[in-house]
């Protein structure tokens, strides 16, 4: 039977990232990412709701998060749930989620009215080997020709001549 883990979050830092180097050359970068969801409640009442997300970037990507990254940022996150279980200082047996990211792509700063900020994709983290130095290198495609910009036709406005009484539902 097939499964699948993927969690995809589209939100914002809450702090900039906790970068550690580890021992073996490793690296992980830690950081809070915040999605909030906005709706009308019964009773008419306007409801924001925010949820949290743990997330952990390994590698090459933790130090483009360490370069790149900062509290407020908005980013996408694309990776796997994983269950942490750990004991606390009281000896108490606890639980956490985290993300563990495979792509994560920088959308740009909410605290920012540049205009000029360019999203960036940190490189995809791969489990299959890379490609031998002797195998031949496919060759990029020429630049297409860049055409004329054309102007779109105006939208025609819609009329209706029928009542609601004709709708199918």
């Amino acid at each position: 039977m097939a499964s699948l883990n993927k969690m995809i979050i589209i939100g914002n830092l809450g702090a900039d990232p906790e970068v550690r180097y580890l021992d073996g050359g490793a690296v992980v970068a830690t950081f809070n990412v915040a999605t909030t969801e906005k709706f009308t409640n019964r009773n008419g009442e306007k409801v924001e709701q925010t949820e949290w997300f743990r997330i952990e970037l390994w590698n090459e990507q933790a130090k483009v998060a360490e370069k790149y990254l900062k509290k407020g940022n908005s980013v996408y996150v694309e990776g796997r749930l994983r269950t942490e279980i750990w004991t606390d200082k009281e000896g108490k047996e606890r639980t956490s989620l985290r993300v563990r990211a495979n792509t994560m792509q920088l959308l740009g700063s909410p605290n920012s009215d540049r205009g000029d900020e360019v999203p960036y994709e940190a490189p995809r983290q791969q489990a299959a080997p890379a490609q031998p130095a002797s195998a031949p290198r496919p060759q990029a495609a020429p630049a297409p020709r860049q055409q004329p910009a054309r102007r779109e036709p105006e939208p025609v406005p819609f009329e209706s001549n029928s009542g609601d009484d004709d709708l199918p539902f």
